[in-house]
């Protein structure tokens, strides 16, 4: 075997403690992993290096020999591997990603991930697990491990936020599709997730199934606006009626209903109606219907003439 620098391998000085050893290699296999540089025959080997590298260092013994051996690799020259070395074994699938065969390295991801949020032989991923390398599916010899949880868009109208109800989802997957049955609760907002168990990533060697997030995006609508949970809607009024004041039909998500308008009421200002809004209980939002003053473009000769009365006998001024 030609010489191979394990300890530059793992960008660690000779004298370095096996907790730096370890801490090193889980970098660095977290980064070179095949899973996460599909096709990339250089990270691959580099992965093989890294475990290569590891694998004697991490072993008191074999350390030892590798230090004493050093000085007769450093000119290429072969050497014997230390005993029970030849047991390590690499090989990779070509279509899943991920090991096939762990050979000699029965203890690798016990080492690797041992201690590192609650491992196990039946759960050993924990914090450096699925949800960073992807290997759902992957058969690792008995090892298991919950499935990656999976995060979709799902786009509604306003009315649907509103009432609530269910909607039909269909879902690709490997080739086949699936409908799942979504039940939006009623005054859901924009940006908020549905949680739909056990529809995530399969587990790994047999574990369960993670979970599908379903991140709900309210689509535009023509005639309200949103404003975190209140619901705006704007009005437009001719000048007598905002003068006079009336009563007029307004629309809202659950229905029509009148709403009283003031008198004197001006352009900008706001009026509420209570509890049409997006959220439930004490943060359900309102309505707020936005008056908008408009005038006529084109008037009648006996239009203009009322409008230039009024203009003489009124005392109000806009701009005061």
């Amino acid at each position: 075997m030609e010489y191979k620098d394990y300890y530059q391998i793992l960008g660690v000085s000779r004298n370095a403690s096996a907790e730096e050893i370890s801490k090193a290699y889980k970098k660095l296999a977290k980064k070179y992993h095949p899973d996460l540089n599909p096709g990339d025959k250089k990270a691959e080997e580099k992965f093989k290096e890294i475990n290569e590298a590891y694998e004697v260092l991490k072993d008191p013994k074999k350390r030892k020999l590798y230090d004493a051996l050093g000085p007769n690799w450093q000119h290429g020259q072969n050497f014997e591997p230390p005993p029970g070395y030849n047991n390590v074994h690499y090989e990779y699938r070509t279509s899943g990603g991920g090991f096939e065969d762990l050979g000699g390295f029965s203890d690798f991801f016990e080492t690797l991930f041992g201690g590192l949020g609650g491992f196990s032989r039946k759960k050993y991923f924990g914090q450096y697990g699925q949800d960073d390398f992807g290997l759902g599916g992957t058969d690792f010899g008995g090892y298991t491990s919950r499935g990656q949880d999976q995060e979709a868009s799902l786009e509604i109208s306003l009315e649907e936020a509103y009432r609530g109800g269910e909607k039909l989802l269909t879902l690709a997957s490997g080739g086949e599709q699936k409908t799942l049955k979504v039940k939006i609760p009623p005054g859901i907002k924009d940006g908020a997730k549905i949680r739909l168990k056990g529809q995530g990533s399969p587990g790994l060697g047999g574990g369960p199934r993670g979970d599908l997030f379903l991140k709900i995006k309210i689509l535009p609508h023509p005639d309200f606006k949103l404003e975190g949970n209140n619901v705006i809607y704007k009005l437009d009024l001719a000048p007598w009626e905002a003068v006079l004041g009336t009563e007029l039909d307004v629309p809202t998500l659950d229905g029509r209903v009148k709403l009283k308008i003031p008198r004197g009421v001006s352009s900008g200002q706001k009026l509420r109606i209570r509890g049409k809004g997006l959220g439930q209980g004490l943060n359900k939002g309102d309505q707020l219907v936005e008056i908008r003053i408009k005038t006529p473009k084109n008037i009648s000769p006996e239009e203009e003439k009322l409008w230039q009365q009024l203009a003489k006998i009124s005392q109000f001024n806009p701009r005061a």
